[in-house]
C-alpha cells in the first residue's frame, strides 16, 4: 500500500519514526541501524522505504533506510516462526551485509545475538534461507554519513568475539576493522587481539 514516505522526520524515538508528510504524521517501527542514521536528521527531510503489515491484532507500518534492509526485513519474516517483530529485533543488531554472511556461514550464534531470538529460532532462519540469499542482499549496507557502506561484521569466531567487545567499548565497527587487518588470527585468542587492536587504536 505505502511504497516509501518522503517527508519532514518529526519525531525519533526508538523504535518509534514519525514522518510529516503534508501535515499528516506516519508513525513506523524502525531498526537501530535506520534509526542510528537518522539521528541528525530530526526536523529534515527524510525517505524512508516501508512495509504495512497487517494482522489480526492490528496494523503497523515498519520503515527501512534502504533498499537492502527491507529485503532482509521480508526474508526474514517469510521464515516459519518469525514475525515482523522478531524480524526488527535481528536487524536492529546486523546490518543485511551481517546476516548474509551469517546466513552464508550457518552462524547461528550471531543470529541467536538479536533479543528474543532462540538458537533454535537462528537454525531455523540458516535453514530456510541459505538457498534464498540473493547477491542483492549482500550488495550494500545502509550507507552512512560518509557515503560508504559499513563493513560486515566477521561471521564467527575469535575476530567476531574481539570486535563485539571493542565495540561495547564504544569504538566504530569500520574503525575496529581496519585496526585488525591482516593480524595473524591463527592460534590467537579474542583477549590477544582486542590487545593488539587497542594498541593501534592508542597510536
Amino acid at each position: 500500500m505505502f511504497y516509501y514516505l518522503n517527508g519532514t522526520l518529526a519525531v525519533l524515538d526508538m523504535p518509534v519514526a514519525v514522518i510529516d508528510c503534508g501535515g499528516v504524521g506516519y508513525q513506523m517501527t524502525v531498526s537501530n541501524v535506520t534509526a542510528a542514521l537518522l539521528g541528525d536528521k530530526v526536523g529534515k527531510s527524510c525517505k524512508l522505504l516501508t512495509h504495512l503489515a497487517v494482522r489480526e491484532d492490528g496494523i503497523e507500518l515498519f520503515g527501512f533506510i534502504s533498499a537492502e534492509e527491507r529485503e532482509a526485513f521480508m526474508k526474514l519474516t517469510a521464515v516459519s516462526g518469525i514475525g515482523p517483530k522478531a524480524a526488527m529485533s535481528i536487524l536492529s543488531t546486523m546490518t543485511p551485509d551481517d546476516l548474509a554472511l551469517a546466513i552464508a556461514s550457518e552462524d547461528t550464534k550471531a543470529i541467536a545475538r538479536a533479543p528474543g531470538i532462540g538458537a533454535k529460532t537462528a537454525a531455523r532462519v540458516v535453514l530456510e534461507l541459505k538457498d534464498k540469499i540473493s547477491k542483492d542482499m549482500m550488495s550494500a549496507s545502509p550507507k552512512g554519513p560518509g557515503g560508504t557502506g559499513a563493513q560486515p561484521m566477521p561471521a564467527g569466531g575469535v575476530l567476531a568475539d574481539a570486535t563485539e567487545a571493542l565495540m561495547a567499548l564504544g569504538y566504530d565497527k569500520n574503525t575496529i576493522l581496519s585496526a585488525l587487518k591482516g593480524v595473524d588470527t591463527k592460534g590467537a585468542d579474542a583477549g590477544a587481539l582486542i590487545r593488539m587492536a587497542l594498541k593501534k587504536l592508542a597510536r
